[in-house]
């Protein structure tokens, strides 16, 4: 395994999340379609096009800044880096009112589980992801599992 090789990778959230616009704009489509009124095709097209538009975005943000990656060196937390060396424990570690947390927020994100990790300074931080046990298996040194 290379340092950069991604040993476990969780998006935040796909790009296919724009294609709910869509799917909303043909069920306003096939709705006109049915109830045997006007059909405004021209405006179910702005209407896709535009919530597609709003929802950019949405979806570049959560990308950026709810992603985990952790390659054979660093652990990326959004927008912040944590160099895998200064990781001391990984497991049963207790999470200390205060803890910081990593990425830059003020809390764990909604729908994501904190995951404490012991630095070499005795420090504890909260990292956080979807599947906990899966990113803890990440941090693990090879040589320790």
């Amino acid at each position: 395994m290379t340092a950069e090789e991604t040993r476990y990778q969780e998006n935040g959230v796909s790009w296919w999340a724009l294609m709910w616009s869509v799917v909303f704009a043909a069920l306003g489509y096939v709705a006109e379609l049915t109830t045997g009124g006007a059909v405004h095709t021209v405006a179910w097209i702005v209407v896709a096009a535009g919530l597609m538009v709003i929802t950019v975005p949405w979806v570049y943000a959560r990308r950026r800044f709810l992603s985990v990656r952790v390659t054979g060196t660093t652990l990326w937390q959004g927008r912040e880096s944590l160099e895998l060396a200064r990781v001391a424990e990984v497991d049963d570690v207790g999470a200390p009112a205060g803890a910081r947390v990593l990425g830059g927020g003020w809390t764990v994100p909604r729908k994501y589980e904190e995951v404490p990790l012991k630095l070499d300074d005795d420090t504890v931080v909260l990292a956080w992801a979807r599947d906990p046990d899966g990113l803890r298996s990440a941090l693990r040194r090879p040589d320790a599992t």
